[in-house]
């Protein structure tokens, strides 16, 4: 396994899968917060998505110009093979440590 990624990246990752060939910027964005429900800034995201990119996890690319952006191009995403590797590796680490755990989990997040 490569360098273990955050969960912030993980997140950017499931999110470029779930809304696959029309992945960019502020549909990441607006997945993440769907999900999640965690507020996403555009810098946060961008970092994430600079240094996955420089890690050769996520690839981007130019989409077709859209009028609702002035006739500008998108940066569109996917994830290359190396990072849906990276990722099956974390999230079956993270499967693997938390198996077994559901109900202590949930007992202990019920003490206040």
């Amino acid at each position: 396994m490569g360098r273990t990624l955050g969960s912030f990246e993980q997140l950017v990752l499931l999110a470029i899968l779930r809304v696959g060939e029309d992945a960019y910027g502020v549909s990441v964005q607006e997945e993440i917060e769907r999900v999640t429900g965690r507020d996403v800034t555009p810098g946060a995201l961008y970092r994430a998505l600079d240094r996955l990119e420089e890690r050769g996890l996520v690839a981007s690319g130019t989409g077709k110009p859209t009028p609702e952006r002035g006739g500008r191009r998108r940066r569109t995403l996917t994830v290359t093979p190396e990072g849906a590797r990276e990722l099956a590796d974390t999230l079956g680490a993270v499967r693997g440590m938390a198996e077994g755990l559901d109900a202590r989990i949930r007992s202990l997040a019920a003490k206040v």
